[in-house]
C-alpha cells in the first residue's frame, strides 16, 4: 500500500482519560491532556483513536474529615452512555487468563476512545481494573498489562489498522512487547529484527522530570505477573534495563520521544543522556482545549473586543456562589481572589505563600487577599495529605478569606480557571514538566502569577500579561527565594494593579487571552502530527 500521502492513524495509549467530571475514569492532569487531545483530534478531523482502561471505581473521591484529614472513597461508578463493540480480548495475569471487554466512546465531542474492562471475568479479573493508581505493584503490572498487551489485541480483534502506537506515559510500554511478539511469531523475526521494526510505529511522551518519579519493577515480579509476554529476562533486560524501568523502555521501544514544554524537554535529555538505545527527545509543549476550558462569554467578549470585565465578573461570582454552596465562605467579589489547585504533592508547594505568616497576615485578616485552593493527595501519599491538612487549617483560622475545595474535579477546575482573578503557581524548578491548568486560567483572562517552570517560560511577558515568581534559580535555599520573590511580586506588582490600576488589568486580561493562543491543544495535536508522527 502506498502510505506516503495518507495522514498516519495513531492509537494513543494512556492510563487515563479526562473528558468530563461526570466521567470517572481520571485522576489529574495527565488525564485531562489525554482527554483535550481526543478532543482536539476530532475538531482538527485527524485520523487518532484513544486506548484505556473503563475505571470501575474511578481514581478516589478525597473527602475532608472534621480535623481535616483527608481520606478516600471508591463508589462504584455505572456508565449507561458506553457503547458495546461486541470485542473481548483475552491477556494473561498471574497465570490466569483474563477477558476484557472493549466498551467505547464518543460522547464528549472526541475521537473513538476504547476502554478495557477486566470485571466480566468476575472475581478473577474484576481486581485489576477497579481503581485508577490504586493498590500494590502487582495491582499496577496487571493494568500495565491490560492496557498495553490487552490494548494491541482490542485493536486486532476491531480490525482497525494504525500506523503510530504513541505511548503517553511509560504506563503502556507493554504494548511494545505484544507488537514484538506478533513479529516474531507470526513473521519469524529474531527480536533484534521484531524490536528495531517495533521502533518505527511507537513514539513516547515523558512527563515526570525526576528520576525517583519514573516506575521501576523488578524483574521477578514481571515474570510472575506474566508482563514478559513470551520474551525472556534478556530481552526485557536490554529493552527496560534491571530493574525494569518503564521509562527507559518507553525511549528504547520508540524511534522518537517528546518532553511536554521546552524546559522539560532539556530537562528529559539531561536525565536520559546515559541510556544507550534511546530515542532522540524533542519538545512539544502540551496545550488545552478551548472548547471545554474557555468560558463562552470570555470568548465572545474578547472575539468582539468589548470589555472582559463583566464576563469575568459573572465567572467570578458564579465561582464564589459555589464556594459558599459546599463551605459556607462568604468571599468578597470586589476582593482579589488568588486560585490554586492541583495535585497535592510536596514540590508543587501548595502552602508557599504562607511561608512568612506573619506578612500575609495582615492581608488575610482584611480579606485583601482570598485565597482559594484545591487538589487531591494520593491516596499512599502521606506528605501529600498532609500538605492538603495544613492548608484546611489555614481555612479555618482565615474562614472568609481561605478556602480549600474539597475532591477536586473537572466542574472545580473549570470555576476556578474562569473564576479567580489571579492564576498561582510555584513548583520548585524545574519539577514542574508543564503544568496545563496556567494554560486553562490564561485563555480566561486569569492571570498567572508563577515561577518560571513548566510552560511558563514560554509565554510570560512580565506585568503584561502575568507575573514571574523569582528567576530561573534552582537549588539550595529555593523555597525562602521564591517566597520571597512571590510577597515582593504580590504586594508591589499584584496588589496595586488590582486595586488601583483597572485599566492595566484589562489590558493584562487581553494581553493573556492573546498569548493563550500558543497553548491550545490544536497547536499540540498539529505538531504531534508535523513532528512526531508524519514519519511514513
Amino acid at each position: 500500500m502506498d502510505t506516503r500521502n495518507r495522514i498516519p492513524r495513531v492509537a494513543y495509549f494512556c492510563m487515563e482519560y479526562g473528558l468530563n467530571e461526570e466521567f470517572k475514569i481520571y485522576s489529574g492532569g495527565l488525564g485531562i491532556l489525554a482527554g483535550d487531545i481526543l478532543k482536539s483530534a476530532r475538531d482538527l478531523e485527524m485520523p487518532l483513536i484513544g486506548i484505556g482502561i473503563l475505571w470501575r471505581k474511578g481514581y478516589t473521591d478525597q473527602l475532608i474529615a472534621s480535623d481535616g484529614t483527608p481520606y478516600d472513597v471508591y463508589p462504584e461508578n455505572h456508565y449507561d452512555f458506553l457503547e458495546d463493540t461486541g470485542v473481548t480480548v483475552n491477556v494473561d495475569v498471574r497465570g490466569e487468563n483474563i477477558a476484557c471487554k472493549v466498551w467505547k466512546t464518543d460522547k464528549y465531542g472526541n475521537v473513538p476512545l476504547y476502554l478495557l474492562d477486566a470485571s466480566i471475568s468476575g472475581d478473577k479479573g474484576s481486581w485489576i481494573t477497579e481503581k485508577l493508581y490504586g493498590g500494590t505493584s502487582q495491582d499496577r503490572i496487571a493494568q500495565e498489562i491490560v492496557l498495553g498487551i490487552g490494548g494491541v489485541r482490542a485493536l486486532r480483534a476491531l480490525d482497525i489498522d494504525i500506523d503510530i502506537y504513541h505511548f503517553n506515559e511509560g504506563h503502556a510500554v507493554l504494548a511494545a512487547t505484544e507488537l514484538i511478539r506478533e513479529k516474531i511469531e507470526n513473521i519469524g523475526l529474531s527480536f533484534k529484527e521484531a524490536w528495531d521494526a517495533t521502533r518505527k510505529e511507537i513514539v513516547f511522551t515523558t512527563h515526570t522530570p525526576v528520576p525517583e518519579g519514573n516506575e521501576v519493577h523488578g524483574h521477578d515480579l514481571l515474570k510472575y505477573m506474566g508482563a514478559y509476554n513470551s520474551l525472556t529476562f534478556e530481552e526485557m533486560e536490554t529493552l527496560g534495563g534491571d530493574t525494569f524501568n518503564m521509562t527507559v523502555a518507553g525511549l528504547r521501544l520508540s524511534y522518537l520521544a517528546n518532553g511536554v514544554a521546552e524546559l522539560h524537554g532539556v530537562t528529559a535529555r539531561r536525565m536520559w543522556k546515559n541510556i544507550s538505545e534511546s530515542a532522540p527527545i524533542i519538545s512539544i509543549t502540551n496545550g488545552v482545549h478551548p472548547g471545554t476550558w474557555q468560558d463562552a462569554k470570555i470568548r465572545q467578549a474578547y472575539e468582539d473586543d468589548e470589555d472582559l470585565w463583566d464576563p469575568h465578573i459573572e465567572a467570578k461570582k458564579r465561582l464564589l456562589k459555589e464556594i459558599q454552596n459546599r463551605t459556607g465562605a462568604h468571599l468578597n467579589p470586589d476582593n482579589i481572589v488568588i486560585g490554586f489547585a492541583r495535585r497535592a504533592a510536596p514540590y508543587k508547594r501548595s502552602d508557599l505563600i504562607f511561608y512568612n505568616r506573619d506578612l500575609i497576615k495582615p492581608l488575610l485578616d482584611k480579606g485583601e487577599v482570598q485565597l482559594v485552593f484545591s487538589g487531591k493527595a494520593h491516596p499512599n501519599d502521606g506528605a501529600g495529605k498532609d500538605i492538603v491538612k495544613r492548608i484546611v487549617a489555614m481555612s479555618k483560622r482565615y474562614p472568609n478569606s481561605v478556602v480549600f475545595l474539597e475532591n477536586y474535579d473537572m466542574k472545580i477546575g473549570k470555576l476556578l480557571t474562569r473564576g479567580c482573578d489571579v492564576w498561582l503557581n510555584n513548583p520548585r524548578r524545574p519539577m514542574e514538566a508543564s503544568g496545563t491548568s496556567g494554560m486553562k486560567a490564561a485563555m480566561n483572562g486569569v492571570l498567572n502569577l508563577s515561577v518560571l517552570d513548566g510552560w511558563w517560560p514560554e509565554g510570560c511577558e512580565h506585568g503584561i500579561n502575568g507575573w514571574q515568581i523569582g528567576d530561573k534559580y534552582e537549588g539550595l535555599g529555593q523555597d525562602e527565594y521564591d517566597a520571597q520573590s512571590l510577597y515582593r511580586t504580590l504586594f508591589e506588582e499584584v496588589l496595586p494593579t488590582y486595586y488601583k490600576d483597572r485599566t492595566k488589568w484589562m489590558s493584562m486580561m487581553r494581553s493573556s487571552i492573546d498569548m493563550s493562543h500558543q497553548f491550545s491543544a490544536h497547536r499540540m495535536v498539529k505538531e504531534y502530527y508535523q513532528l512526531m508522527y508524519d514519519k511514513m
